[in-house]
């Protein structure tokens, strides 16, 4: 039986609750693992706060840029190249020996992950009519704090059997796992297969102006005013 289009726009919600959620466990890892690693790279409050600064500045410029370039390029594409520089940036983490290494591994992870919330949002808007968005918006957005409570069991766990570095390796991996999902299942409504002719009407029609259940003069309603005719549009 072939998917509804709500069974498939509430599947790219899933995609978009996990990766929200990846997205928070790779910036938890540093402030778990900081009781081991300021002993190991003698950090001070000072020096630690301006890797966490690196971070934040990063994440603030990120929003601006990737907020634009996503409404260039489309969801799709955007979220694979967001996702791309955060996990490689995770992972980068267990290669540096340095505090200015952490330090440009957290700006580029800032970068990355600055991604995430405009791709999301926007693949919202393409699926969801208004009166929806803000159920969807609210069910992605909770793999935030998804993400903050499975990172400290995730991380310590990997960090007791295999060390600090491996902690970073294997939650940066996880973004790579999601990326093989996301390629192969996301599209835009335009282009996804599992709609029916009659299910992406059906789509233009909610998303754009109000359901009647009749058509007008012999039209589909949503083309009733290439026809002479107005249709309700939603406000």
């Amino acid at each position: 039986m072939k998917a509804t289009r709500g069974n498939v726009r509430w599947s790219v919600v899933a995609m978009l609750f996990f990766a929200t959620t990846i997205n928070y466990i790779d910036r938890q890892v540093l402030g778990l693992l900081k009781p081991t690693l300021e002993k190991e790279f003698e950090w001070t409050e000072t020096g630690y706060s301006h890797i966490v600064m690196a971070f934040s500045g990063a994440y603030a410029l990120g929003l601006l840029v990737f907020g634009w370039y996503i409404d260039k390029i489309g969801s799709k594409l955007g979220y694979i190249i967001s996702i791309i520089v955060w996990s490689i940036a995770a992972m980068t983490h267990a290669l540096v020996r340095t505090s200015l290494g952490f330090g440009a591994a957290r700006a580029a992870l800032g970068l990355g992950e600055s991604g995430n919330f405009p791709a999301a949002i926007k693949a919202i808007a393409e699926w969801f009519p208004k009166r929806e968005r803000a159920l969807a918006t609210g069910v992605f957005n909770s793999g935030a704090n998804i993400g903050a409570v499975l990172a400290p069991p995730i991380v310590y766990a990997l960090q007791r059997n295999f060390g600090w570095r491996s902690a970073f390796v294997w939650t940066g991996a996880l973004g790579f796992l999601w990326l093989l999902w996301w390629w192969s299942k996301y599209e835009v409504p335009q282009k996804q297969r599992k709609l029916t002719s009659r299910n992406w009407n059906t789509l233009i029609a909610i998303l754009t102006i109000r359901i009647y259940p009749k058509k007008q003069n012999g039209f589909p309603f949503w083309e009733s005013g290439k026809h002479g005719h107005s249709s309700s549009v939603n406000s």
